[in-house]
């Protein structure tokens, strides 16, 4: 069975998901230009919006994610970069990020945070609570 489904995430900086990767003891895998699914779509859940049959399982770059057998494919599509991948519970890919990738979006959001407040001159404190990450910036 095949769920490929778009991580609605906006990736606008690739060094942001390289960072938010790391962070979770992903690997960012430059370059690859597949990715692990299920490798066929049986029509049982409908395909990403703005992607084909023929644009499953082909990637610009990808991530792998300990302990599961399915990966994620990071497309770049004009400026932006989306993330595809197979939610079917046997990939395992789920069990490790949450629904819908929720941990990984979570990661990205607060990589992304931390970048712009070196950046801007801001220090930052990060703390984890019971509903996840904590940022407190400050000049």
């Amino acid at each position: 069975m095949s769920h490929v489904s778009k991580i609605e995430l906006q990736i606008n900086d690739l060094e942001t998901l390289k960072a938010a990767c790391k962070r979770m003891g992903l690997e960012f895998v430059q370059d690859q230009l597949n990715y692990i699914w299920y490798g066929k779509h049986i029509g049982d859940y409908p395909l990403p919006e703005g992607f084909t049959l023929d644009d499953l399982g082909k990637c610009h770059h990808a991530i792998k994610v300990p302990g599961a057998s399915y990966e994620i494919g990071v497309v770049k599509r004009n400026a932006r970069y989306f993330l595809l991948w197979d939610s079917y519970s046997v990939g395992g890919l789920e069990s490790r990020l949450g629904k819908g990738a929720s941990k990984l979006r979570q990661a990205y959001a607060v990589e992304r945070v931390h970048k712009e407040a070196r950046r801007k001159g801001y220090r930052i404190q990060e703390n984890r609570t019971e509903k996840g990450i904590q940022l407190i910036l400050s000049a």
